[in-house]
C-alpha cells in the first residue's frame, strides 16, 4: 500500500508556487475563479499606499477571489515574511524559494496587478494603484460595503 501511495504522489504534477500561508497552488486548481496578481515592492511609495485597499479586498472578496502579492524584489522567504509582518499584508504572498512558474512575466512599472479570469485568459498588467471598486470592476464583482 505505501509503494502505490508513493507512485501515486509522483505523478502529481510539481506545483506552480507557494504561498507564504497556504502552501503548493498549481495554477490547474485556480481554473474557474478569478485569480489577482499584485506585484509591490517595499521601496515603491504607490505599492505601499494601496496595501489597505488590498487587504480590504481580500476581506471582503476572498471567498470568491484568490489575491497573491508578489516581491517585485525576488525577496527569500524569510525577508518576505518580514514585510508581511511590517505591512500587515493579510493576503497570501507567493514565495521566491521555490521559484515559482508564473504565466505572465515580470511586469516593468510597479504597482502592476494581473488578471486571471474564471477561463485563464490573463488581463494587464493594470498599472498603477489599485482600489477596492478598481478590482471589483476588474473581476466582474458589485461593489460591497466597506467595514
Amino acid at each position: 500500500m505505501l509503494a502505490t501511495a508513493v507512485f501515486l504522489s509522483a505523478c502529481q504534477p510539481a506545483p506552480d508556487f507557494h504561498t507564504d500561508t497556504d502552501g503548493s497552488h498549481s495554477w490547474q486548481q485556480l481554473e474557474g475563479g478569478y485569480v489577482v496578481v499584485n506585484y509591490f515592492a517595499e521601496w515603491c511609495a504607490p505599492c505601499l499606499r494601496e496595501l489597505p485597499e488590498l487587504n480590504e479586498f481580500h476581506e471582503l472578496y476572498g471567498d470568491q477571489v484568490t489575491l497573491l502579492g508578489v516581491s517585485f524584489d525576488g525577496l527569500n522567504n524569510d525577508e518576505l515574511a518580514a514585510l508581511r509582518a511590517e505591512y500587515d499584508i493579510q493576503f497570501p504572498l507567493i514565495q521566491n524559494e521555490p521559484l515559482p512558474n508564473l504565466p505572465f512575466a515580470q511586469p516593468n512599472a510597479l504597482p502592476a496587478t494581473f488578471i486571471v479570469t474564471p477561463s485563464g485568459e490573463i488581463k494587464g498588467p493594470l498599472l498603477g494603484e489599485q482600489t477596492l471598486a478598481s478590482l471589483a470592476k476588474a473581476t466582474g464583482l458589485k461593489l460591497k460595503e466597506a467595514h
